[in-house]
């Protein structure tokens, strides 16, 4: 490393919908002549894809083994928040909290120009103090979510369930990104509650962005400018759009990630190669969401009373002893003619950009959305927690989006699923918006836009940043 190449270090949480992000921000960095080091512990960084050759050179995986807690509280082995169900991540955040040691021994070595950090490190903001080191925050969310959570001032009181279910009074221009009731109740319990780890979530985001220089975000004002100029009001200190960070086309087998198996990444593109232009749904709910056996036999049913094909990657949970308890009787032999379900992991950004799948059935993660737009996938929509719902009206409001309609409890059908699939995919009423669809196409998929403009103005704000510390 010359003297005059910019040193960042990335600290991500340990959620893929956070590693994944930093990743692909790493590897746009290095592209630009940066070098990085990716501190995370070794189980996730095993997961994670493989650095081009030609850029081993600059990106650095650091590893650091997760402290133990008790087998009780957080299993051996459990690394990311996908690991384990959602009441242990407590004790994720409680072993995770334990890394600022290790961490602040090899920042002290290091010294680099800058730490690029998640919402979930608050400690790392006492250790860039110590070294003098500037702190810049990575929003992995939409800046809609940013925008509607508003400024740091605002956020201890704020969110009650009443205070959720509509646009913030800051938001003055039209939107509909806000929760519904059932989601405003679930989150506003998610971000208050006590957990073990002592430091709750809205306060490990309010002292990151406190003490960052800039506040960076996968966004675009071709997509997002009016919810990036909000937000750059709302905090008062620069907000940089880094772009999508789009990937180039995926070769079949370069993007393992998280492991694969042979037999079925080759059973998966046998059957996808003999399939129509554009037929296809994919459905893949994230790594993160848990669902209920009512919630996968209403998706099934509803695949299934669509009639369009479709390639389900379906993730395991506790409720089923073996692969058949996860559908319901005779739905395989029904669909096997127009359907392939999938158990675990599977290559996810090799499918989307495959030809034959013309639309996704999701959770509206911001990662996934931009992933599916990139490859003119028509979305439909099917939110659960967190910044899910607020993406998915932002998606419908930009008319990139149909969103699968909830009871008020929450509970959804496999009547609205068929419909939402049909309308999007066939049916006369979804002709908006796959023209929408193909549009933004060329704006999420300009991999010159994003690296050549966006990446690039962040990098110099990177190196002015190291000439008025000098």
């Amino acid at each position: 490393m010359t003297e005059d190449t910019i040193h960042v270090v990335m600290l991500p949480w340990s959620a893929f919908g956070h590693l994944i992000p930093f990743f692909k921000l790493s590897i746009a960095l290095a592209k630009a002549g940066v070098h990085v080091s990716y501190i995370s512990t070794p189980k996730n960084i095993q997961r994670l894809p493989k650095i081009p050759s030609s850029l081993s050179h600059l990106i650095d995986f650091v590893e650091i083994p997760l402290p133990s807690l008790n087998e009780d509280l957080l299993p051996e082995g459990a690394e990311a928040t996908m690991d384990i169900p959602f009441d242990k991540i407590q004790y994720l955040e409680q072993a995770y909290d334990k890394l600022k040691n290790p961490v602040k021994q090899l920042v002290s070595n290091w010294l680099p120009n800058w730490i690029i950090c998640d919402y979930n490190p608050h400690w790392i903001v006492d250790i860039a103090q110590e070294f003098h080191i500037n702190l810049i925050y990575y929003s992995v969310v939409s800046a809609a979510t940013l925008a509607f959570l508003g400024p740091p001032s605002n956020m201890n009181g704020r969110f009650s369930p009443d205070s959720l279910t509509l646009p913030p009074k800051w938001m003055t221009f039209p939107s509909s990104v806000a929760y519904n009731r059932t989601e405003a109740v679930a989150f506003s319990k998610y971000v208050h509650q006590n957990n073990a780890s002592e430091v709750s979530g809205i306060e490990r985001l309010v002292k990151v962005i406190d003490a960052a220089k800039s506040i960076i975000c996968c966004s675009c004002y071709e997509i997002e400018g009016e919810y990036l100029n909000l937000y750059k009001k709302l905090v008062g200190k620069p907000v940089i759009p880094i772009g999508l960070l789009p990937v180039e086309m995926p070769q079949r087998g370069l993007l393992d990630g998280l492991g694969s198996v042979t037999g079925l990444r080759t059973a998966i593109f046998q059957w996808l190669d003999k399939q129509a232009t554009k037929s296809v749904v994919f459905v893949g709910i994230g790594s993160e969401c848990k669902l209920s056996k009512e919630q996968v036999f209403e998706i099934a049913y509803g695949l299934e009373d669509s009639k369009l094909s479709f390639l389900w990657g379906l993730r395991k949970t506790n409720w089923a002893y073996n692969d058949e308890d996860f559908l319901p009787i005779g739905f395989s032999e029904r669909s096997c003619d127009r359907g392939l379900v999938c158990m675990g992991w599977i290559p996810q950004q090799e499918i989307l950009a495959h030809s034959s799948i013309g639309g996704s059935l999701f959770h509206s993660g911001w990662g996934s959305t931009i992933e599916a737009l990139q490859f003119e996938n028509k979305l439909v929509v099917l939110p659960f927690n967190v910044d899910q719902p607020l993406n998915a009206r932002l998606l419908v409001d930009k008319g990139l989006a149909i969103e699968v309609k909830r009871n008020e409890d929450g509970t959804f059908t496999r009547y609205e699923i068929a419909k939402s699939l049909r309308q999007a995919m066939v049916l006369e009423e979804g002709k908006e918006l796959r023209t929408k669809t193909r549009e933004a196409v060329g704006i999420v998929g300009n991999l010159k836009l994003h690296q050549d403009h966006y990446i690039a103005a962040f990098v110099q704000f990177l190196k002015d940043g190291i000439r008025k510390a000098i």
